[in-house]
Order: structure tokens, then sequence, then C-alpha cells
């Protein structure tokens, strides 16, 4: 008799800027993220290549989105795959800002808000 397999699990690493997806205990993927003020600024994305093609990215994604409403923040999507999700689920339309110059300019030197 074979063993279910368990459901992905979501973490937020407030220590590391992202949330992980685990798979059995194993890190799966992450989305990586810096605070600026009352904004998350999801900068990047990745499932390692042994967990493609499962749908753990928009799990992650999904999770990490909801964390942040939950959390009274906005969501600023830098990362092609945040903004493409968002593209297909409008219930964050209400918490997302437009990544705009100052931003990107923020994000690139590493500034701290």
């Amino acid at each position: 008799m074979t063993r279910p397999a368990t459901e992905p699990t979501v973490e937020r690493r407030d220590d590391r800027h992202r949330y992980e997806i685990l798979v059995e205990g194993e890190r799966a993927g992450l989305t990586a993220f810096r605070d600026r003020g009352e904004q998350r600024v999801f900068y990047h994305t990745e499932i390692g290549d042994a967990f493609a093609g499962r749908g753990l990215a928009a799990q992650l994604v999904g999770h990490a989105l909801a964390d942040v409403r939950a959390q009274g923040l906005r969501i600023v999507p830098v990362c092609p795959y945040v903004a493409k999700y968002l593209t297909k689920h409008g219930e964050f339309a209400d918490i997302t800002d437009p990544v705009t110059p100052d931003v990107l300019s923020w994000l690139r030197n590493g500034d701290q808000a």
C-alpha cells in the first residue's frame, strides 16, 4: 500500500525575505520579497527543476499574496511570474501597486525604507 503524498506547505521566512514552498519537507521553490513601507515588493520566484510542472509556483504565490492581504500590506509585482499571476487573479487588484521607476531604483540600490 502506498502512502499518500503530503500536500505542499508554504512558509513565510522573514529572516530570509521570502516565502518557501515545501514538498515532504524539502524546499521546492521560493518567492523573494523586500518590504518598502506598506508595500511588499516581490522580485523573484523560482521552482526547482525536480518540482516543475506541478503547479507549485501558483500555490506558492497565491499563498504569499493572501498573506500580504492578511498583514494589511500592498503588493508590488516586479517579478514577472507574480505579475502574470495577478492578471489571472483579480481578487488582489485592490491591494496591488504599479511597478514604478522609483520602486525599481530602490530595489536595485538595496535601499531600506
